[in-house]
């Protein structure tokens, strides 16, 4: 039994973001219709200026696979301390039906990928047919993920953006418009780039001051990626009065989720929660049904997404002849 080896360079080499959409659809497909295990994940929070860990597993039934991820993010001195990046991850694919190890892979470009990849996903199911405008509130890599992503959903669209670093601003700015050729617009206050917004996405890490909900306006979709734990926090929880709520996985997301606030605040009850992006794709609920409707996506991450997408970029290694196999047992 041999073990394949593919680093952060044979993941990029392989790595496809409409192919990511597709598997990740489907996967969310799976997650809803029960083919999928997938325990609770495992945060652990470390003090400032460290960040956490996270630990995610999954089995999918319909390609015989479990994958574990191990990811970090927020260790904001790794650049200048360590020489390494700030967050990071590590992916391990084993055959289901002998629990033998069959791939370890850098999980960090698939983590962004996928995340991205979900993102998307929503904005076509629940995004106004019309919309155009795209607010990103927060600058970094994930946003950009998002955009590319969002990108392929919407190849005409227009970027608004806000974030506290002026700087990265501008460099997102710069990148995005040069790599996607659409106009970008640096904003001066967070609520002036909500209230322009027909999808409005945050990926903040649940750590400034909160979007309000009066900045937000008819008909918009929010997708809310950056709250995974308690503690965390992007929206004001007066934003789920009257707003549809879809989730990746809505066990997840009343536990740790934006969706908690709302929950504990008495802004949404369970009972009004739409349900899960998986019902949607399967054709069990509708997506968006009115142009007033204000959507909201709330995304904590599943161990699902990452199992279809290093599966996906797993079997396209072996294809290719990419990596390096070793013998572990």
């Amino acid at each position: 039994m041999k073990t394949r080896l593919l680093t952060k360079e044979d993941v990029a080499k392989l790595a496809d973001l409409e192919e990511t959409m597709k598997a990740v659809e489907r996967g969310f497909a799976a997650f809803s219709a029960g083919r999928v295990m997938q325990p609770d994940y495992i945060a652990m929070p470390f003090a400032s200026p460290r960040g956490e860990l996270d630990f995610k597993a999954g089995y999918l039934e319909d390609n015989e696979t479990i994958s574990m991820k191990a990811s970090s993010g927020g260790f904001v001195n790794n650049p200048s301390a360590f020489q390494l990046p700030a967050g990071m991850g590590t992916i391990l694919l084993y055959d289901a039906r002998s629990c033998a190890l069959q791939c370890i892979m850098d999980g960090s470009l698939i983590t962004g990928l996928r995340t991205g990849a979900a993102g998307a996903i929503s904005v076509k199911y629940l995004a106004r047919k019309n919309a155009r405008v795209v607010t990103s509130i927060g600058t970094g890599n994930q946003a950009r993920m998002q955009m590319r992503a969002i990108h392929t959903i919407l190849p005409h669209m227009e970027i608004h953006a806000f974030d506290c670093d002026k700087e990265a601003m501008k460099r997102f700015q710069a990148e995005m418009e040069a790599e996607l050729n659409v106009p970008v617009f640096l904003e001066k206050t967070k609520q002036e780039a909500v209230e322009q917004a027909d999808i409005l996405v945050s990926t903040t890490r649940g750590k400034g001051d909160v979007i309000k909900a009066a900045w937000v306006k008819k008909g918009t979709h929010i997708v809310a990626i950056g709250t995974d734990m308690r503690g965390k926090q992007e929206y004001d929880p007066a934003i789920f009065k009257g707003t549809k709520v879809v989730h990746d996985s809505t066990a997840q997301c009343s536990a740790k989720g934006e969706t908690w606030h709302g929950l504990h605040h008495g802004f949404l009850k369970p009972e009004e929660i739409y349900g899960e992006i998986g019902e949607l794709v399967l054709g069990q609920k509708a997506g968006r049904q009115t142009e007033e409707e204000i959507t909201l996506f709330d995304s904590t991450g599943m161990a699902i997404q990452d199992n279809v997408t290093a599966k996906c970029i797993y079997e396209k290694a072996l294809q290719q002849g990419v990596g390096t196999d070793f013998a572990f047992i």
